[in-house]
This record gives C-alpha cells, sequence and structure tokens, in this order.
C-alpha cells in the first residue's frame, strides 16, 4: 500500500503501514515551520521565493493546489506536479500529460526534495511539499498549515486577492472544528478503509465513514457550506475527498454503502464547490483514476483502471436557496 520510505537518507521498499488488527495507520507530518507575512518565523512571505511540489492525484495536496488558485498565487509561489503512477520508486516526475517538472532542484523523484532538505531524513515522502528556493530547504509538508498560509500571509504580496479570506477570525474556531471532524471519519476514513487489512478494521472504518456522510448530508440540507454561508478551508478540504469518492473510493477502496450522487445535498454541495471560478482546473480526474488503481497493486493486482463511472459536476445545482 505504501511503496517506500525513507530511512536515514537511504530508499527502502516497505509496505506495511497497520497495526497488529489491520487497521491503516497514517504517519505524522515531519516538517511544521510556517512562513508568515512579516518573517518573524524566519520564512518572509515574498513573490517568487516558495515552491509547492504536488501530486494531481492526492487529496492533500489539491486542498494546496486550490488555495493557490483562488487566491492569485499562480505567479508568486511555483509549482511542479508528479507523475499519476507510484510505484517503487515513489514519486517520480516522469513524462505524463500533467506533470509539471521540478524546475527548482530538476529532481527526478520527490525523495530527493526531502534528502535535499534534510539527508538523515526517516519517514514517508509524501505530498505537499513548500519549499524555500532561499534557504534551500522544506518548510512544511502539512496540507492544513499549508492552505492556512496561503490564504493569510500572502495577502502584502503584489497581484494577490487580499480580498478572499477562507478563514475570517469570527469562523476561524468553528472552522477548525469542522476541520478536525471531518478528518478522521471522512478524509482519512476512506483510507482506513481502503488500506484496512482485516474485516474488522474495514467495517470499523467504512461504519465511521458512513455516519460522517450521513450527518454532514443533514447539515448541508440546511446550509450552503460547512460552516455557514460562505466557503471556508473546511469546504476545501472535504471537496478533494468528495470529488474523488464515486470515481475511486467508492469501488477502490470498498466505500460502497453509498455513492455521492446518492445524496442528495452533498452531491449539490460538490458541484457548487466544483464549478466555483478556477476549480474544475485543478481536478484531474484522469490523474485521479490512474493513480489509485494502478498504483495500489494490493488491491488492484491486475491495475486495471476502470473507464466510469461518468461524473456530471457542472450542471445546475440549486445551492442557492440556502444562502442568506
Amino acid at each position: 500500500m505504501a511503496p517506500g520510505m525513507l530511512v536515514e537518507g537511504e530508499w527502502i521498499t516497505e509496505r506495511r503501514q497497520g497495526d497488529e488488527e489491520g487497521r491503516f495507520i497514517r504517519t505524522s507530518t515531519s516538517f511544521r515551520d510556517r512562513i508568515t507575512a512579516g518573517g518573524s518565523s524566519g520564512y518572509k512571505a515574498e513573490a517568487g521565493r516558495y515552491h509547492l511540489y504536488i501530486s494531481w492525484a492526492c487529496p492533500w495536496a489539491h486542498r494546496t493546489a486550490i488555495l493557490r488558485k483562488l487566491k492569485g498565487l499562480d505567479s508568486a509561489i511555483g509549482l511542479s506536479a508528479v507523475g499519476s503512477f507510484m510505484g517503487d520508486d515513489g514519486w517520480t516526475f516522469h513524462e505524463e500529460p500533467g506533470v509539471i517538472p521540478d524546475t527548482v532542484n530538476g529532481a527526478r523523484y520527490l525523495r530527493e526534495i526531502y534528502t535535499l532538505a534534510d539527508s538523515n531524513y526517516t519517514g514517508r515522502v509524501t505530498t505537499p511539499v513548500l519549499w524555500d528556493t532561499k534557504t534551500g530547504t522544506i518548510v512544511n509538508n502539512e496540507s492544513r498549515d499549508i492552505i492556512r498560509m496561503l490564504d493569510h500571509e500572502f495577502d502584502a504580496v503584489e497581484g494577490v486577492r487580499a480580498d478572499v479570506d477562507f478563514c475570517p477570525e469570527d469562523l476561524r474556531e468553528q472552522i477548525d472544528r469542522t476541520i478536525d471532524e471531518i478528518y478522521t471519519p471522512i478524509n482519512n476514513g476512506v483510507y482506513r478503509s481502503g488500506f484496512a487489512t482485516t474485516q474488522m478494521a474495514y467495517e470499523e472504518a467504512v461504519t465511521q465513514l458512513f455516519d460522517a456522510l450521513d450527518h454532514w448530508e443533514v447539515v448541508l440540507s440546511r446550509n450552503r457550506y460547512l460552516c455557514g454561508d460562505r466557503v471556508t478551508e473546511a469546504d476545501w478540504c472535504l471537496f478533494p475527498t468528495l470529488v474523488r469518492f464515486d470515481a475511486v473510493y467508492h469501488g477502490h477502496f470498498k466505500c460502497n454503502l453509498r455513492r455521492i450522487v446518492d445524496y442528495p445535498n452533498l452531491q449539490g454541495y460538490l458541484m457548487d464547490l466544483y464549478q466555483q471560478p478556477g476549480v474544475a482546473e485543478t481536478v484531474y480526474l484522469d490523474h485521479i483514476k490512474r493513480h489509485y488503481y494502478r498504483s495500489h497493486e494490493s488491491i488492484n493486482p491486475t491495475r486495471i483502471v476502470p473507464k466510469g463511472p461518468i461524473l456530471v459536476l457542472d450542471e445546475p445545482h440549486g445551492r442557492e436557496r440556502l444562502s442568506n
């Protein structure tokens, strides 16, 4: 399920990522420094200084790509995107439509970025990665930290949309609480279901997943968005999971009690977010499907990528009726 990791700077193929009862355990991120508007952290928000490494297939990286786009940071922060297939060498910059080569460090493998930052690094090599070209190191590889920095710290940079704020002060506590509430059962729940290696672990995870989806279906029957009538960071944390759900999680990860399209409010909400200006161009369904179905050989040994399902996300959703 996990193609490999770095141990004291050396790449090894190591696939176990669970506990003795078959539960999938996600490892913690390692780089947690912060960029600040004034530079008090040692990393000042400046145009052209930072570079974002992502996978279009990865939901955690997808969050950061959305914030980069919606905040108008395209020119201020560079972007590289790995290929869809994650084999024994991990994430690579192989030739494929959608791949954006590493023009900063010239890396062939994403693991090279980690060892440039720490030659003795031990851990998983994951996306997203926020790189500082000035000091030549990774600032942060935790998506939740990165989206908050992109949302708030670059507002003084020329061209950035300072008028767009996905975490206003009066909603911050609710937004953070909501992100916490969706993480374990939904964002990570699809992985806990798909990568479970015992029936007990799978049923535990998939039950919690659909209990949570049922809960938010009710919330979204009265709220246009998770925290009320405006889009927040919480929505951009849930959206990448929902947009992948029917295409990969429902079948590939056995999250098949229901599809998102079977939930009227969650489906309309998904369409609403997808249709926000700039968002659709961050959704690479071909990358997403090729990654999951080809990379997880233990789940899909044939590596056959299904042609379906056909997702309809650009039709009228009617969610405007819930706005004040």
